[in-house]
């Protein structure tokens, strides 16, 4: 049977496993009034810091996805401008050079390859390829153009994209419209916008061959006889 005294050490040493128990779980700490308020604190900033983050992180989807919807808000049915002179457009081009077109010919033949939207880049690829195996020599611009209010406001983000995806050495090429994207898209139509429009100006910038219905081997091989023909 066991004594008063021997019962009062089995619930001393009870308390002892308890105490070391609730230290190590981080348990049954009365921290001072002061730092649980900095704890409080801190714990407030780090929320507060990483809503912060994941804003940083949704604001380039959400704006993309503002720019999907309302780059082609306004929207030309397609049509065929050969014959017709191109109106004056100006651009820059990713070395951040203004580009005016037709000008930019000098009065030479020019080919310009425009996109509307973003998946028209698959076509316009096909097409360059293309005319590099066929060593073409013509000068060539590719010129994505963006109507609307946003992709205004979002130029420098939308262009600082591209620069990532291309190198630096062809940066000259590729020529970014945006204020007067709208005279373009009214002139060859903006209306079922994955394919690219495949203009071939010629020296005094009137369309002499015209493709809006995706690459193939047989509009390449046209592209290159319209090129033969002008002097």
């Amino acid at each position: 049977r066991a004594t008063p005294t021997a019962c009062a050490r089995a619930g001393r040493a009870a308390m002892t496993v308890r105490s070391r128990s609730s230290q190590r779980a981080g348990c049954g700490i009365r921290w001072p009034e002061a730092s649980r308020r900095r704890i409080r604190a801190n714990e407030v900033n780090e929320r507060s810091a990483m809503s912060r983050r994941w804003l940083w992180l949704l604001l380039p989807a959400t704006a993309l996805t503002l720019l999907a919807t309302s780059s082609c808000s306004t929207t030309w049915p397609r049509r065929d401008p050969s014959g017709e002179i191109l109106p004056t457009v100006t651009g820059t081009s990713l070395a951040d050079e203004p580009v005016t077109l037709p000008a930019f010919g000098g009065g030479e033949p020019l080919l310009l390859l425009v996109g509307y939207v973003q998946a028209a880049q698959f076509d316009l690829d096909r097409w360059l390829l293309g005319l590099d195996q066929l060593g073409w020599k013509t000068r060539t611009l590719e010129v994505p153009t963006l109507p609307g209010m946003l992709p205004r406001m979002f130029r420098g983000f939308i262009d600082g994209g591209m620069r990532r995806g291309i190198p630096e050495e062809d940066w000259a090429a590729v020529v970014t419209v945006y204020g007067e994207a709208h005279k373009l898209a009214e002139f060859t139509g903006n209306e079922g916008t994955n394919n690219g429009r495949i203009l071939l100006l010629d020296g005094d910038g009137r369309v002499v061959f015209y493709h809006d219905r995706g690459y193939s081997v047989a509009s390449l091989n046209k592209l290159v006889a319209a090129r033969a023909a002008v002097q």
